[in-house]
């Protein structure tokens, strides 16, 4: 008679989902629709950029190599707030549109900070916890992940790892491709991944600004995350220090002060709780 209603309800509501599932939905689709709007948002800033500069050529001074590469190189430039100078408007109509592109660039780049970064972020994060949770060992994933987010030490390493990648790979290219020496590559690659940009040694060649205008984006994000996890340390070492402890927290403190617990001791008590937790409770 179960299985009969369990069918007929089936029948009547074959597509109904449970409200966590809907949310669960909702959100991600609204994470992709943030996603796809940066991109849009981008396409056109690029759009108004190269347009920029491929109709007023003339009225730009810098070294060229290709119209479209160029073009695009500047506007990614401009966009990221490296500023090399190696491309510079020289009349009053080049600097008014320039004026135009660098505005809309730093309110988008605050658009796309925040919200793209967050979306890649909480992507990467995903990622890792599931291959965490794979693994039998419970102390690897109690030591990465906490309360089902990974310790944020571990997402900083992480950070200071792809900003290295950025600048060991763009010293490489660099090297290899505009013909610097190890020194200048490296001190190149880190002033541009930093968006320092002194303007003393750029990238001059089409293959240089074609690999500029991916990297100099990736690289920007890169150091976007690595500044959002730092101040998201600061925060918390703050807000540890001006919380006061629980009395449970005392308590514990209080005992291991005196030597009447153990390390062992909590962490047998903590897993005695855990199972306490898994045991389900009986119906009335």
């Amino acid at each position: 008679m179960e299985d009969e209603n369990l069918l007929n309800e089936n029948l009547l509501h074959p597509n109904e989902s449970s409200p966590e599932e809907t949310q669960v939905t909702t959100v991600s689709k609204s994470k992709w629709t943030i996603l796809v709007l940066a991109m849009i948002l981008l396409l056109v800033y690029l759009t108004f950029g190269v347009c920029t500069y491929s109709f007023f050529r003339d009225q730009f001074s810098g070294t060229e190599t290709n119209l479209f590469v160029d073009a695009f190189y500047f506007s990614i430039v401009t966009f990221s707030t490296v500023g090399y100078g190696d491309i510079v408007p020289s009349t009053s109509t080049t600097k008014i549109l320039t004026i135009v592109l660098v505005s809309t660039g730093v309110v988008f780049l605050d658009y796309l900070l925040n919200r793209v970064v967050s979306h890649v972020l909480s992507l990467q994060e995903n990622a890792i916890l599931d291959r965490i949770n794979k693994t039998r060992n419970r102390a690897i994933r109690d030591h990465i992940a906490e309360d089902g987010k990974i310790r944020l030490k571990w997402k900083l390493c992480l950070a200071f790892c792809a900003v290295g990648l950025c600048v060991g790979s763009g010293a490489l290219f660099l090297h290899v491709f505009e013909r610097l020496d190890w020194l200048d590559s490296v001190y190149l690659s880190v002033i541009s991944v930093t968006t320092v940009g002194y303007g003393d040694k750029t990238f001059k060649t089409v293959e240089g600004r074609g690999f500029a205008v991916f990297w100099l984006l990736l690289s920007t994000i890169a150091m976007a995350t690595l500044f959002l996890y730092l101040a998201e340390m600061r925060i918390d070492r703050t807000t540890v220090m001006k919380l006061p402890p629980s009395e449970s927290e005392f308590i514990v403190f209080k005992l291991r002060e005196s030597g009447r617990i153990s390390e062992d001791d909590i962490k047998q008590i903590v897993r005695e709780f855990e199972n306490l937790e898994e045991v389900p409770s009986s119906g009335s």
